[in-house]
């Protein structure tokens, strides 16, 4: 199996972390585990002839970023009901973003941005929660695992684990996200790399610190196929066990290795702390490669103000870590993804589970705020450079449009083609709908 583990964390204030694990698939000396999984998948998969090939690629900013100083920085308000970091007049007349999106201003026809999310979960856990599955679960908050599939699962459960043509998988995490899995689905709907069934194979494992040296990469694979070529494995394998076999040697080993790609645009996407821009390319290669739903992570946004024990600064000094990586990257994924013409394929959804306070605590930061938040999309054959609803004048509630995490994931099954209304039934014989409320933005549409 080949592992790509990162070690780098993010504490949100209930010290919640996560972890970069992606898993490209398995081979053991004596069999796979990869198979196993493919079976499982191909049973419960749909035909090639009903699969939509359009992916969303989830940008989580987990912690909460804030509304003022990122998507909604009210410049003429006196502080601190505007940004702390200015604004910036964007390619679209009449919107302004945070002073400290210099890029994205340029790109501001080729998003949308929604200025009226709303909701009542003020625990980062809870209303992660909601915002991956649809349903409120309060006691997340407390530690409670996830009782509800995330979108990726549900995605998964309905086209089918695998893409019925290329092999590769419907959901892949390249990032270790709450409430992400299948819950009562089953495993076979787990994201790909995250939750992979097969975890005691032969595996060189590779961390991201060193996935820059993309020779390991190539040798990892090279040895593979020298492993499976000498051994005469493949005259012996059934059908799934070489589906998987040619998984890992072919579009896996393409899709997942950047080396393949114009070094030129790699230096492009930049490398940055988090590696924003390597993920961001490694998603829109998998994008590419016909997965359809793939998550990232960039998280710190949990911007109380000074803390040393955590290192954290006040909401202007973490802004002026988080934004010059986050800026570039997002800026040039979007000039990629229009460039290749993918903009209707892709839908990126930029999402956080909250905002931040209308007010500025005595440490320089905001508060969790689930009254109101931003989010952003880009693609998606949607209506972009539009501002979907509009804040209060203090910048603490919608006065306009409110959109709730299930509006969100609702539009987001109008574009995979989930019906509205998808149920599937749990394992004690209940039918449940997928979400219970929800109605897709009309205006994007």
């Amino acid at each position: 199996m080949l592992d790509v583990l990162g070690s780098h964390k993010s504490l949100c204030c209930n010290g919640a972390s996560r972890r970069d694990f992606l898993r490209v698939g398995a081979l053991g000396m004596t069999g796979l585990a990869l198979p196993d999984l493919l079976r499982s998948r191909a049973a419960l998969g749909n035909s090639a002839a009903t699969v939509p090939d359009k992916t969303v690629i989830w940008l989580f900013l987990s912690g909460g970023p804030t509304q003022f100083e990122t998507f909604d920085p009210k410049p003429d308000n006196p502080l601190p009901y505007r940004s702390v970091v200015g604004s910036t007049q964007t390619n679209v007349p009449g919107t302004h973003i945070g002073g400290l999106f210099p890029r994205l201003a340029k790109l501001a026809d080729k998003y949308s941005i929604i200025r009226s999310f709303a909701h009542t979960a003020a625990d980062h856990t809870a209303a992660t929660h909601w915002l991956q599955t649809g349903h409120d679960h309060p006691p997340a908050g407390n530690g409670a695992a996830p009782i509800s599939p995330s979108i990726g699962s549900i995605l998964s459960k309905y086209r089918g684990p695998n893409h019925p043509v290329t092999g590769m998988p419907t959901y892949v995490g390249l990032d270790h996200l709450y409430a992400e899995g299948p819950v009562w689905l089953g495993a076979a709907h787990a994201p790909f790399d995250a939750r992979g069934n097969a975890q005691v194979n032969m595996a060189p494992r590779i961390s991201l610190d060193r996935l820059h040296d993309r020779q390991t990469l190539r040798n990892s694979l090279d040895q593979l196929d020298r492993t499976i070529d000498q051994s005469g494995m493949m005259r012996a394998l059934d059908e799934f066990e070489s589906r998987a076999v040619e998984l890992v040697r072919g579009n896996a080993r393409e899709a997942f290795d950047l080396s393949r790609e114009d070094p030129k645009l790699r230096d492009r996407y930049g490398k940055g702390d988090k590696k924003l821009g390597e993920n961001l390319l490694l998603a829109r290669r998998l994008a590419e490669a016909n997965t359809g739903m793939v998550t990232v992570w960039y998280g710190g946004w949990d911007s109380h103000g000074t803390n040393p024990s955590v290192n954290h600064g006040t909401i202007e000094e973490e802004m002026r870590k988080l934004a010059p990586e986050f800026d570039h990257a997002v800026s040039v994924f979007i000039e990629d993804l229009y460039d290749r013409g993918l903009n209707d394929k892709v839908l990126l959804a930029i999402v956080g589970e909250f905002g931040r306070s209308p007010h500025i605590n005595k440490d320089g930061g905001r508060e969790h705020w689930p009254q109101l938040g931003n989010q952003v999309l880009v693609g998606g054959g949607m209506n972009m450079g539009q501002i979907i609803g509009e804040s209060s004048l203090k910048g603490d509630v919608p006065k306009s449009n409110p959109v709730s995490p299930n509006d969100l994931l609702a539009t987001l099954f109008q574009f995979m083609d989930l019906p509205l209304d998808l149920q599937y039934t749990t394992q004690a014989g209940r039918p449940t709908r997928m979400l219970e409320t929800g109605r897709p933005i009309a205006e994007l549409f």
